[in-house]
């Protein structure tokens, strides 16, 4: 699979988040998502909603998903304070 496919899934299941997708191997791939949708769910909460996105794609085509999820406000700060 190919990053920016993953990368569309996610986006056409949580409007207006920003996606990034990377990948080494196209098989292990790192997500950065944001998203309002994420504001007051707890991280495990954040992962399914992800994995809904991506269906039967999950360990099968993508072997292993490393996600970071983020509201907009937590992204925010993660980034202020990279910078300081």
């Amino acid at each position: 699979m190919d990053p920016s496919e993953i990368a569309a899934l996610i986006e056409a299941g949580l409007p207006n988040a920003s996606v990034t997708v990377q990948t080494d191997d196209n098989t292990h791939f790192e997500a950065i998502v944001v998203a309002e949708a994420f504001d007051g769910k707890r991280p495990m909460q954040r992962h399914q909603l992800i994995y809904e996105c991506l269906g039967t794609l999950m360990g099968n085509e993508i072997h292993a998903l490393s996600i970071r999820a983020h509201t907009p406000g937590e992204w925010s700060k993660l980034e202020s304070a990279s910078q300081a």
